[in-house]
């Protein structure tokens, strides 16, 4: 299955997007309130700048402590983005998380970001 098949499954490439100004604590609320496990950093919305992850907020929180909370966004952020494009296969998706060790990654047509998937939008289309 290509990765546009899965984009299409999931409806729509609404992509939950904060701009790097926003506090690593409002940041770990939207991704509680949205039931997600990262979420894309972007000022325009459809260029993605960097994300976060829920595990970055936790690893750095067990690191640092609560204090990380009141940091922006753009200070804990993966700012070397991994992505993916439409016309590659669930295959070549995993082997790049699996690779990297991440859950998320941006699809990408060119530089605008048309979508968001996870590893377990993968496995379930794996499973389709």
């Amino acid at each position: 299955m290509l990765v546009s098949q899965i984009l299409a499954m999931k409806g729509g490439g609404d992509v939950v997007t904060i701009p790097a100004d926003t506090t690593v604590q409002d940041t770990a609320r939207i991704l509680s309130e949205k039931k997600i496990g990262a979420i894309v950093v972007s000022s325009s919305g459809d260029i993605a700048e960097g994300i976060i992850s829920e595990r970055d907020i936790v690893r750095e929180l067990g690191r640092r402590g609560p204090s990380c909370l009141s940091e922006l966004v753009s200070e804990m952020m993966t700012t070397e983005l991994v992505s993916a494009v439409g016309t590659e296969t669930t295959d070549q998706v995993l082997q790049k998380m699996s690779d990297g060790r991440f859950r998320h990654m941006p699809v990408l047509d060119g530089e605008r970001m048309i979508g968001l998937i996870s590893i377990g939008d993968v496995v379930k289309a794996r499973l389709a």
